[in-house]
C-alpha cells in the first residue's frame, strides 16, 4: 500500500511536510492536478492533490479549496509556492484545521516528474499487493480478508447470496441482505461488490467498504478469485443431528439448485437426500426462511418451495416436511415456505396423497352431487361445504348463505340423498369434507 509517507521517501522528489505530520500513514490511491479554486466535484477519496496554488490570490482563498479536499477524503495536498512567493500561511493553517497533510514541492521540480514518480510507485505497490495476497492463497477466508483489507486500506467482507456474512474484517455497516438485493438489482450502494468465482448455485460475494480505484478494483477481483478457490476446496463439516429434529424439504422448480441452496440455508444441517430439484436435510433448529427471498433473484429456478417438518423422530419429521412441501406447491408466489405446524392435519394428509388418488376420492364421494349440479345448474356442492364449515349448524349455514333455514335444510337433505350419506352424522360429514378439500 502506498501512503503519504511513502511519497516522502521517493528519490528525487524532495517533498517536505508542512502540516499534518501525524497523518502521513494515509493511503494514496491516485494523483490529481488542479488549479481550480473549488475542485470538490472532481475529487475522490485517497487522491494526492497536486497544485501550483494559482487559485490563491489573497488570504482566505485557502479555506474553500482545503475544505473541498477534506470533504472528498483526499489523502494529502502537495503544493508548490513557486508562483506565490512560498506557501501562504493561510494554506498551512487551513490544512491543519481540516486535517489534510500538506507537502511542499521544491520550486525547481516539474509536476510531470512528480506525476511520473507517483504513478510508478502506485503501480509497483499494486503489483506487490497482488503478490502478497497470492502468497496467502492457501489460507482461510478470514486470513485472505485481513490481508486484502491491509492492502486496500478498506474493510472487506464475504457474503453468501442468502444474505449471510461468511467472514469480515469489521461489522458490516448495512444489513447483508440489502447488499445482496442491491447487487442482484444492479443498484449502486455504499459498498463495492464483486462476485466470487465458482460453480456453486448460491453465489458468494466480496464486498469492500467504499468506491475503488482501478488498482484497488483489480486487487478486489484477485481476492474474489482466491476466495472462490478456497470455497471450492473446502469440505462440508461433519455435523451431528439428533434423530429427533426438524426436517426441511426444499424444491427449486426448473433447476437442480436445491442441494446447494439447502446447504447454504442450513450450514449446521445434515443432508439426507437430494434428487435434482428437491432435497431434504435435518437440522436441530429451523433458522427461518428470510434468506430464500434474498437469493431467489440470483438463481435459475422459477420458484423456491420449502416445507418444514415438526421436530420429531426423523422419519416422522421427513413425512410432515414432504406433506408441507406439497402444500407449498399448491400456493402462489416465487418463494413459498410452509411449516407443518401451520397446516391443519387433514390438509397434511391430503397433500401427501398422490394427485390421482385425490381425484379418485373426490369422484367416488362427490360424483353424484357434482353431476347433479352440472345438469341442474345448481351449486349444492357449495351449500354442503358451507354447512360443514359451520360445524353442521343449519342456522349458521343459512345465515352465511343468506337463505331461510328451511331452505338450507331442504338442500342438505337433497344433497344427502344424492350422496347416499347422512350429513348430520360425523363419519359421513368427515368423508364428504375430506373429499371437498381434495382440490386444494
Amino acid at each position: 500500500m502506498t501512503t503519504v509517507k511513502t511519497l516522502l521517501g521517493l528519490p528525487g522528489l524532495r517533498l517536505r511536510p508542512r502540516a499534518g505530520a501525524e497523518l502521513l500513514d494515509r493511503p494514496v490511491t491516485r494523483i490529481y492536478v488542479t488549479e481550480l479554486p473549488d475542485p470538490g466535484r472532481y475529487l475522490s477519496a485517497g487522491e494526492l492533490v497536486l497544485s501550483g496554488l494559482l487559485w490563491w490570490r489573497r488570504p482566505g482563498d485557502a479555506e474553500p479549496f482545503v475544505a473541498a479536499l477534506a470533504r472528498s477524503g483526499a489523502a494529502a495536498l502537495a503544493a508548490s509556492g513557486a508562483d506565490s512567493g512560498g506557501i501562504p500561511g493561510d494554506v498551512v493553517e487551513a490544512c491543519e484545521r481540516h486535517r489534510i497533510p500538506l507537502l511542499e514541492v521544491p520550486a525547481d521540480l516539474s509536476f510531470s516528474v512528480i506525476t511520473e514518480q507517483v504513478v510508478l510507485a502506485l503501480a509497483a505497490a499494486s503489483e506487490s499487493a497482488r503478490k502478497r495476497l497470492q502468497a496467502a492463497a492457501d489460507a482461510p477466508v478470514e486470513t485472505l480478508l485481513e490481508r486484502a483489507s491491509a492492502e486496500l486500506g478498506l474493510p472487506c467482507w464475504v457474503l453468501s447470496g442468502l444474505g449471510r456474512v461468511v467472514a469480515g474484517t469489521s461489522p458490516l455497516p448495512v444489513p447483508a441482505p440489502d447488499v445482496v438485493r442491491r447487487y442482484a438489482a444492479k443498484e449502486a450502494g455504499s459498498l463495492t461488490v464483486v462476485p466470487v468465482e465458482g460453480r456453486h448455485a448460491v453465489p458468494w460475494l466480496v464486498a469492500v467498504g467504499g468506491p475503488l480505484t482501478t488498482a484497488q478494483a483489480e486487487l478486489a477481483e484477485e481476492l474474489a478469485g482466491l476466495v472462490g478457490v478456497t470455497r471450492a476446496r473446502s469440505v462440508p463439516p461433519d455435523v451431528e443431528v439428533p434423530d429427533e429434529a426438524h426436517v426441511v424439504a426444499l424444491r427449486t422448480e426448473g433447476s437442480d439448485e436445491s442441494r446447494d441452496v439447502l446447504r447454504e440455508l442450513l450450514p449446521d444441517g445434515l443432508l439426507l437426500e437430494s434428487t435434482g430439484d428437491t432435497s431434504y436435510a435435518a437440522v436441530r433448529r429451523w433458522p427461518g426462511s428470510a434468506g430464500l427471498s434474498t437469493v431467489e433473484p440470483l438463481l435459475r429456478a422459477s420458484r423456491i418451495l420449502c416445507g418444514v417438518g415438526d421436530s420429531a423422530p426423523r422419519a416422522e419429521a421427513a413425512a410432515t416436511a414432504r406433506y408441507a412441501l406439497e402444500v407449498a406447491a399448491g400456493r402462489t408466489g416465487r418463494v413459498v415456505v410452509v411449516q407443518a405446524g401451520e397446516v391443519d392435519p387433514h390438509r397434511l394428509l391430503l397433500a401427501g396423497a398422490p394427485e390421482g388418488l385425490r381425484a379418485a376420492l373426490r369422484r367416488r364421494v362427490l360424483g353424484p352431487l357434482l353431476d347433479y349440479d352440472a345438469e341442474q345448474h345448481t351449486d349444492l356442492v357449495h351449500t354442503v361445504r358451507v354447512f360443514l364449515e359451520c360445524s353442521g349448524s343449519p342456522t349458521r349455514a343459512a345465515k352465511a348463505l343468506h337463505v331461510h333455514v328451511n331452505t338450507l335444510r331442504y338442500r342438505i337433505g337433497r344433497a344427502g340423498e344424492l350422496l347416499g350419506a347422512d350429513l348430520t352424522e360425523f363419519t359421513d360429514q368427515l368423508d364428504v369434507y375430506l373429499a371437498l378439500r381434495t382440490e386444494e
